[in-house]
């Protein structure tokens, strides 16, 4: 992972939360750290339900809009947490304008990458001092193992992570490394078939009668086109999408049949998640409305299965 993502160090925990719980362990009591408005959801729980006992203080902030994160910052501001692209409602942010903002401040930037992984993008190379992945998803591949990951711009702070891991009893254990490390053999094959198919699903959507608006960077719509085209090699194989109705949604749900409806994503199956009730439910109401976390917004992970059969699931589904 180390190789994978320039990285000085790296450090494999027994799920991405995991690895989330110890990178929020680096900071003290009163810091304050701000993160990205559309995020997942377990990580708002982790910090609202977990970090807050610690004395730690969180802002929520439109991290691509960079004077946003400006006015954010705080004297005792000790870290900037980011999606991107994020989930669910895949917004683009800069990674270099955010490195160059957090080293003027002396803040320490760190990226969650599990959608896109280190084949399609390396947030170190472009300035983060952290890089999270949930090794659940694209790195191992297969819906069969639980993993995270932390990897560090430099040896310092992955020794300071290695002794939270080793204390806390996080780490992951030998046969998940082992099927981790699986996966990891056949990531370039999976993200190039993945990406590939999702550009042709997200094109057919973007057409579909049903369909209001299709989230995803690879379409040159999308107001961080440019952007992901600058930082990344791809727009990787996530998709979100908003039907005509609340119906329309839950019907597709579960109407699918060669799509499974279940949380998780980057596995060889595709899956489809019903963000509002599955990954966001601790978001509060109020601000799942305003970022567009509705009752008509699905999300898909885009399997390997053929193209064809996956678009005419859709079809069956949404029509039928």
């Amino acid at each position: 992972m180390a190789a994978l993502e320039g990285a000085a160090d790296a450090i494999a925990f027994s799920s991405g939360m995991a690895a989330a719980a110890a990178c929020f362990e680096l900071f003290r009591p009163d810091d304050h750290i701000i993160c990205s408005e559309d995020m997942y959801g377990g990580t708002v729980r982790l910090l609202r339900d977990i970090s807050i006992k610690n004395g730690l203080t969180v802002t929520y902030a439109d991290t691509t809009d960079i004077q946003c994160l400006r006015a954010a910052l705080l004297p005792n501001t000790r870290a900037l947490f980011l999606e991107t692209p994020s989930n669910p409602m895949m917004k683009i942010t800069d990674i270099r304008a955010c490195a160059a903002l957090c080293k003027e401040a002396g803040v320490t930037l760190i990226v969650d990458n599990t959608f896109l992984s280190p084949y399609w993008q390396n947030p170190i190379a472009l300035g983060a001092d952290i890089v999270l992945h949930s090794g659940t998803k694209f790195l191992a591949g297969h819906n069969d193992t639980i993993a995270g990951f932390l990897c560090t711009a430099d040896e310092k702070t992955g020794a300071r992570l290695r002794m939270i891991a080793k204390t806390v009893g996080s780490t992951l254990a030998p046969f998940d490394s082992w099927l981790v490390i699986r996966g990891i053999k056949t990531l370039a094959v999976r993200m190039e078939r993945q990406q590939e198919s999702a550009r042709k699903i997200a094109a057919w959507l973007y057409k579909h009668p049903l369909v209001t608006h299709v989230f995803y960077p690879g379409l040159p719509d999308h107001p961080g086109y440019e952007v992901n085209g600058r930082q990344s090699r791809g727009a990787g194989s996530m998709i979100s999408f908003r039907t005509d109705s609340p119906e329309t949604a839950r019907k597709t749900l579960e109407s699918v049949r060669l799509i499974i409806f279940a949380e998780s994503l980057g596995g060889t199956e595709s899956l489809i998640t019903y963000p509002v009730t599955q990954t966001h439910p601790d978001v509060p109401a109020e601000v799942r409305d305003r970022l567009g976390i509705t009752d008509t917004l699905l999300r898909l992970s885009v399997g390997l299965e053929h193209v064809d059969d996956i678009i005419a699931d859709l079809r069956r589904a949404m029509e039928g």
